[in-house]
């Protein structure tokens, strides 16, 4: 009895695997894209684009999962260039919207790569997991927002970037997270049921710094705004008896200023002085903590100050700022502030999200998906960038 009753539940468990893997129409995955081209159709009319690299690509592995690149009839293993399938195809279609790419090999016969709520899939003759992918994610249908496929691409290239418990800009030219970046990442992740993706990584936080700015020239930044964006990344999954928070509470007097305009913080940040901003991450760090605030916002100029628009938004002497569509996520969330329809997403279907020569990116990492995003120091997806649009988008509706 004890044997037959072992056998059953082994088989219970072999079939509730199997009910999770995707059975997919070809043509009527196929579909799906003429929906996802004509929101993109109308949010460039209503925002802008901008012409990024005509490279045929896809990326699977959302969340903790194995990272994989997709690109001209072969899935390899994007870290270490493996090739983990490959065919000899005759038609190809990528689908972002539905994390799927639809293929025809030469005898016509149908592949169907795609990514679900469990795992990546190879749909042939059979369906088959890919070994390392089989962690879960939310992957929200975004159903009645005006432009649902365009928000799921969006929520797609955030994902991807996280590894390892770790959220990064771009993990291809960055290897370390950046507490500014995370912290737009993990508002997202909130919004979405994922946040615990990234508890294991923001728990292991024992610096109030990232210290990325200034790595490439010998001398790392102690960014006064990562000072905020730590407080309310250990507010996700942890209180005030957290380790690094009296570090933070300490590293605060570095840059405590008191004059005619109040108490507030003032440091740099990405290489000059944007006190009106730190001094708002600094607020909603300590107030999602629970914790006592004695600091005032300052009523100065600051060219950051908008960059902050989820609160204090009485708290600013409008100023506008620069803007450069090489850091695209600067000008959304400028436009989030001040309700504008400025800034770009890709004229491609995937990416829609990029950074451009930043000063701390290793662009050869890109060099597996296409030289050309090297020698024009390109990468694709990027986080914040696609956090901005995505709670731009999310906020507007």
């Amino acid at each position: 009895m004890r044997l037959l009753f072992s056998v059953f539940f082994l088989l219970v468990i072999i079939l509730s695997g199997c009910n999770s893997a995707p059975r997919l129409d070809y043509d009527q995955t196929q579909k799906s894209i003429q929906k996802y081209h004509d929101q993109l159709k109308a949010f460039r009319s209503e925002f802008r684009e901008l012409e990024q690299p005509d490279v045929r690509f896809y990326l699977f592995g959302m969340g903790n999962r194995r990272k994989l690149l997709y690109k001209n009839g072969k899935i390899k293993d994007a870290l270490t260039g493996e090739i983990i399938e490959q065919w000899d195809i005759a038609e190809e279609t990528i689908v972002p919207n539905a994390y799927t790419v639809l293929l025809k090999n030469s005898d016509g016969q149908s592949i169907i790569i795609s990514e679900n709520e469990d795992a990546v899939w190879v749909q042939t003759e059979k369906i088959t997991r890919i070994e390392g992918t089989d962690v879960p994610i939310h992957l929200p249908d975004f159903e009645g927002h005006k432009y649902s496929e365009i928000l799921k691409v969006l929520h797609q290239e955030i994902l991807i970037n996280v590894i390892e418990s770790k959220p990064l800009p771009n993990y291809f030219v960055y290897k370390k997270p950046w507490r500014r970046d995370a912290a737009m990442m993990a508002m997202c992740l909130e919004k979405t049921g994922n946040k615990n993706l990234i508890r294991d990584w923001v728990l292991s936080i024992d610096d109030p710094y990232d210290h990325n700015n200034g790595r490439m020239e010998g001398s790392p930044e102690y960014e006064a705004d990562n000072l905020g964006q730590t407080l309310y990344l250990i507010s996700l999954f942890s209180n005030s008896r957290h380790a690094v928070v009296p570090k933070v509470m300490e590293e605060i007097k570095r840059f405590e200023v008191q004059d005619k305009y109040g108490r507030y913080i003032k440091g740099r940040s990405d290489f000059h002085y944007v006190p009106v901003y730190q001094t708002k991450w600094l607020k909603f760090g300590l107030k999602s903590l629970g914790m006592e605030d004695p600091y005032t916002i300052p009523m100065i100029p600051c060219d950051y100050s908008a960059l902050f628009w989820w609160g204090y938004k009485d708290k600013d002497v409008k100023l506008e700022g620069w803007r450069s569509d090489h850091y695209p996520y600067i000008g959304w969330a400028r436009d989030h502030f001040y309700r504008e329809k400025r800034s770009p997403i890709s004229n491609r279907d995937y990416p829609l999200t990029w950074e451009q020569a930043a000063s701390e990116a290793d662009y050869s990492g890109m060099e597996i998906i296409d030289s050309v995003y090297v020698q024009q120091r390109i990468s694709a997806p990027h986080t914040w960038h696609a956090a901005e649009v995505f709670l731009y988008l999310l906020d507007e509706e």
